[in-house]
């Protein structure tokens, strides 16, 4: 038996304008993870320009453990946003906040364990991802400040994405907007004032997530909102754990590819390059971040339209926002296209004087972006399918870009080109797996046009 409290009327997901609905939720999203993006670049502007181009480097081998921690984050946050979605389209919000309730009490215990974990082996785990006895100094000065206040990471970026799907896309936003402020406030001051180096830049960071972590706690606490806390539901059932485990799966899946990527990326730049080779990765990496997440944001929005008008089996509204969707994402692909193409090099200069560094990064980009053009479809195609609650199909897709194409390419071409090899293999996994989403898509929408004519006959 569902409770009925004082929750929102989240009827007009199903009935306003759906170019409007997009619009109004995903724009906020968008702002939020562009506001990401440029921390993510402007903070390692700070670290390349205050503390040296080794730091840069140091900083992109911490890269695999922080996709290992955002992996974990990714399986809570995905799976309860996504279910939360459905639930409050099915109008069962009673069933909703126990999946908030459980996504809470999950982060925490999770958290801890992996700064547990990562404190004791941090150093061996650092070699594993390819450090050098140049670059080792710099991740671990990082690294252990960003473990020490993990649990308040997974809380802030896991809690935020479920108010955006409950309902919140603007609040989710303004607290992204936030910890970025606090963020970019306190790294300067921290690294060129402070003198703490790059250390500064992890105490920043741990800071605002700190901030963030309150503002969205203190959301939840409050009963008129659409989900809140109930102590009853804090408690962890192994049912809603199995169902957010499973929706998450493709996210978490996508997050622990992407750290086993890194480490062959690292390690065969510095076997086929140098060390300064890793730190243009971590440049290109940077850049090219900010396009991906443009698309992250949108996708962000339009998970919980697309949830709940399927859950409320409003077939047709769903593949609608499919197909804006589609048009959007391959709009923000190609602008990074012609970005990565044209302007590499006052890109690379922002971050570092050394000509050597630019040099890498320069060429890095220019080979990394050239199958963006249709990337957005594969990046749209394994969300969505995530949103409408078939896993197996995102977990594929997900999988597809990652361990069907860039891992055996990793491996294959720089024994042929060298450390363009590296490169190369970006954007033929990218092409590759655009085409199977391309596929998928088109076989799915064709099933999912089927039940629409059924339901009208």
């Amino acid at each position: 038996m569902e409770i009925k409290g004082k929750h929102t009327n989240t009827d007009y997901l199903e009935k306003d304008n759906i170019a409007k609905l997009l619009f109004s939720y995903s724009l906020p999203a968008i702002l939020a993870m562009t506001a990401v993006s440029f921390y993510n670049i402007i903070d390692r502007i700070f670290i390349g320009q205050g503390v040296g181009p080794l730091a840069i480097s140091g900083l992109a081998i911490t890269f695999p453990l922080m996709n290992l921690s955002a992996a974990f984050g990714a399986l809570v946050s995905s799976g309860a946003s996504t279910m939360i979605s459905i639930r409050l389209g099915e109008k069962k919000p009673a069933s909703a906040m126990r999946f908030l309730g459980n996504a809470f009490t999950i982060n925490i215990i999770i958290g801890l364990l992996l700064s547990v974990f990562g404190l004791i082996f941090l150093d061996r785990l650092l070699l594993l991802f390819g450090a050098t006895t140049e670059t080792l100094p710099y991740a671990r000065d990082f690294m252990q400040i960003i473990l020490i206040g993990n649990i308040f990471t997974h809380l802030c970026i896991g809690l935020n994405n479920i108010l955006r799907s409950s309902g919140y896309p603007v609040k989710a936003m303004i607290t992204t907007l936030i910890t970025v402020v606090c963020n970019l406030a306190l790294a300067p001051l921290f690294i060129f004032v402070f003198k703490w180096g790059i250390k500064g830049a992890a105490w920043a960071t741990v800071i605002a997530q700190i901030i963030g972590t309150i503002r969205v706690v203190f959301h939840y606490l409050d009963k008129n909102n659409n989900v809140y806390f109930r102590k009853r539901y804090l408690r962890i059932k192994w049912a809603i754990c199995g169902k957010i485990i499973t929706m998450g799966m493709s996210s978490f899946l996508v997050n622990l590819c992407a750290c086993i990527v890194v480490i062959i990326i690292n390690r065969s730049l510095i076997k086929y390059g140098s060390v300064f080779a890793v730190g243009a990765y971590g440049i290109v990496n940077s850049i090219v971040s900010l396009i991906v997440l443009l698309v992250f944001g949108f996708n962000l929005g339009m998970q919980p339209l697309a949830g709940y008008n399927y859950g409320a089996k409003k077939y047709d509204r769903t593949l609608t926002i499919l197909k804006y969707s589609l048009f959007v994402a391959t709009s923000i692909t190609t602008f990074g296209f012609l970005l990565g193409i044209l302007f590499p090099e006052p890109l690379a200069r922002a971050f570092t004087s050394d000509n050597e560094l630019i040099e890498l990064t320069v060429n890095g980009m220019r080979i990394t972006v050239l199958a963006f053009p249709i990337v957005g479809c594969q990046v749209v195609a394994s969300n969505f399918f995530q949103a409408v609650g078939k896993p197996k199909i995102s977990i594929f897709l997900s999988l597809s870009r990652q361990v069907l194409c860039l891992i055996p390419a990793l491996l294959i071409f720089p024994r042929f080109f060298g450390i363009n090899g590296v490169w190369y293999s970006l954007p033929f996994a990218d092409l590759t797996a655009s085409i199977f989403a391309i596929i998928v898509l088109i076989f799915n929408s064709s099933k999912i046009k089927k039940t629409i004519n059924i339901s009208k006959t």
